[in-house]
């Protein structure tokens, strides 16, 4: 997503939901210099493949993993937002990349790190206690900002980690994206709020709005970006996106 584009939503979004863009100026700088210390990956270091599997934290994730595991997943590169991660790793799988504000379960966001995962660490003005305290700890990190980009710290479009997840990937240069466990409804799961008691809850008013951003910018990205964008969630019928089914992925591979 070109910046000019991306910071008309930006503005769109600070004025919606009351943000303070110099919190996410201030926590970028942070990040930025966290990386500048310790070292940072640049897009170019990070290699993926044609096909890619993004990872929500929605309703359908547990069920698309396991779906997906009767598959050779090995030729897709495995993205994941966040708290997603522990799903996966419930299910024996380490994502390729997990893309993070750092408010997931922080020990299995560590664990996947330690087991090959390259973060993609965001910055925010709600998560600079987050940064400031497991970036150290960290390893193979990428940083991303939605202000202004600044030396180890990228802008490449998206609100939410899910979201995210997609802009990175085209970024990186996929060609086509299956979507799994992104419903963009109005549950939420312990994967996606670990505070919650049950496996499922309702979203509350912020969670629903940030959903419905993400679910337009998934569409804005269907529209706009040379990618092919499939949807196995099959949650929130997605304009530009088709479902598809898990019989389904091998004949698109072979495309």
């Amino acid at each position: 997503m070109d910046l000019d584009v991306w910071f008309s939503w930006y503005n769109g979004i600070l004025e919606d939901f009351g943000f303070d863009r110099k919190m996410d100026e201030s926590s970028a700088k942070m990040l930025n210099n966290l990386l500048e210390n310790k070292g940072s990956l640049s897009p170019s270091d990070i290699l993926i493949k044609p096909d890619v599997i993004i990872f929500g934290a929605g309703p359908s994730l547990k069920r698309n993993i396991i779906d997906l595991k009767s598959i050779e997943i090995k030729h897709f590169t495995l993205i994941c937002a966040d708290g997603a991660v522990t799903a996966l790793l419930e299910e024996k799988l380490i994502p390729d990349l997990v893309v993070t504000d750092l408010d997931g379960k922080i020990e299995d966001i560590i664990n996947s790190n330690e087991n090959g995962a390259i973060m993609i660490v965001h910055a925010h003005g709600n998560n600079m206690e987050y940064v400031k305290r497991y970036v150290p700890v960290l390893e193979n990190i990428l940083g991303t900002t939605q202000s202004i980009p600044l030396e180890n710290v990228y802008n490449f479009g998206g609100f939410t980690d899910g979201d995210r997840c997609l802009f990175i990937a085209v970024e990186l240069g996929a060609k086509q994206i299956i979507l799994a466990g992104m419903d963009f409804g109005k549950i939420v799961t312990r994967y996606s709020r670990p505070d919650i008691e049950e496996s499922e809850g309702p979203a509350d008013h912020v969670k629903e709005k940030k959903l419905e951003y993400a679910k337009k910018l998934v569409e804005w990205a269907a529209d706009n970006e040379n990618v092919k964008i499939l949807n196995l969630s099959h949650g929130e019928k997605i304009h530009g996106v088709e479902d598809i089914k898990i019989d389904d992925i091998y004949r698109e591979l072979e495309r």
